[in-house]
Parts: structure tokens; C-alpha cells; sequence
């Protein structure tokens, strides 16, 4: 009646033996990767000095 329809979104089972581990060793490869590429870190850092003002 409201125009709405139910949708299915499968996730990731937080339960599953071993998915928290699997959640470190991601982590972990995503901060080395951080790490190694300045240019995207100073990116960043610009991008977040570009959002003064704009939550006011």
C-alpha cells in the first residue's frame, strides 16, 4: 500500500568460524597498502580541508 517491496540483501555470516580473523588479515593489508601511498594520504588529508562549511 505504501509502494514499498521487500528486498533481500545477503551478508557476510558474522558467526562463521574464522571471520573475524579474515576481518584482521583485510585490515591489515588495507593499512600496509595505506601506508606505502602517500600520494592517496595526502589526498585525503586535502579532501577532508575541502568539507570546512559544509555541515554547518
Amino acid at each position: 500500500m505504501a509502494g514499498l517491496r521487500p528486498v533481500q540483501i545477503w551478508v557476510p555470516d558474522t558467526r562463521r568460524p574464522g571471520f573475524a580473523e579474515e576481518c584482521r588479515r583485510q585490515s591489515h593489508l588495507v593499512a600496509e597498502a595505506d601506508r606505502a601511498d602517500r600520494d592517496m594520504q595526502q589526498w585525503m588529508d586535502d579532501a577532508l580541508k575541502d568539507l570546512d562549511g559544509w555541515a554547518n
